[in-house]
């Protein structure tokens, strides 16, 4: 049997070695490869192929739900998986719009990665049980397009994916140089996109940034 290639993303290195030691229990289960970001983890993604990309949703750089939906847009055929301890339904819906196939919460059985894994290489998606079947049918609805208006206020996208990428960085703390560092871009670009986007938000102090970010799931108050 052709063994299931797998990769894993989490900035916390004692997780990381737990479920690569669960999954590898599993005979045809292969870790290849490990990130401690969501960066990293969208390039090696590219450089070895998984099958199935396991994401912390609050991780540094680049956030889980952000790597899910450009490993979904840049590789269409990997499947990711969000990890998290949150059961708030907004956080399964944006994770599953984001394009990723299970959502598994951290404090699940260890029974669960397998058949984690068995669901979403089916072509199915997984959701912890624990989480309600309300959350799942209100993105099947969404799916068929018939959220309501005021839904889709709520979730309209007012800044680009590289305008969020750099957010995250300044919620996280980065400097500009350092961000500039980061995305291998100059400090002016850097300036430039914050400038765009504390136009856009009408934002203009950090702290600000800094809470919106959190509102929006950029960040997550556990990171």
């Amino acid at each position: 049997m052709k063994s299931i290639r797998v990769l894993l993303a989490d900035d916390h290195n004692l997780v990381r070695a737990g479920i690569k030691s669960l999954l590898e229990d599993s005979n045809n289960v292969m870790v290849v490869g490990e990130a401690a970001n969501g960066r990293d983890a969208v390039v090696l993604t590219g450089q070895l192929s998984p099958d199935i990309v396991f994401l912390d949703i609050a991780m540094p750089e680049l956030n889980g739900l952000d790597a899910a939906a450009r490993i979904k847009k840049e590789y269409p055929s990997v499947r990711t998986v969000i990890l998290s301890m949150h059961t708030d339904k907004e956080y399964v819906i944006q994770a599953l719009k984001s394009g990723a196939s299970g959502y598994l919460l951290k404090d699940s059985a260890p029974g669960e990665l397998k058949l984690t894994v068995d669901t979403i290489m089916k072509g199915e998606i997984y959701v912890s049980p624990s989480i309600s079947r309300d959350v799942i049918n209100e993105y099947l609805s969404w799916q068929k397009g018939n959220m309501q208006p005021e839904e889709i206020e709520l979730n309209k996208e007012v800044l680009t994916s590289r305008q969020k990428e750099v957010l995250q960085l300044i919620a996280e703390g980065n400097s500009t140089k350092e961000i500039a560092g980061k995305l291998f871009v100059s400090v002016k670009t850097v300036e430039t996109h914050r400038a765009h986007i504390m136009e856009k938000l009408g934002i203009y102090d950090i702290a600000g940034l800094v809470k919106y970010a959190i509102k929006v799931g950029l960040i997550f108050p556990e990171s």
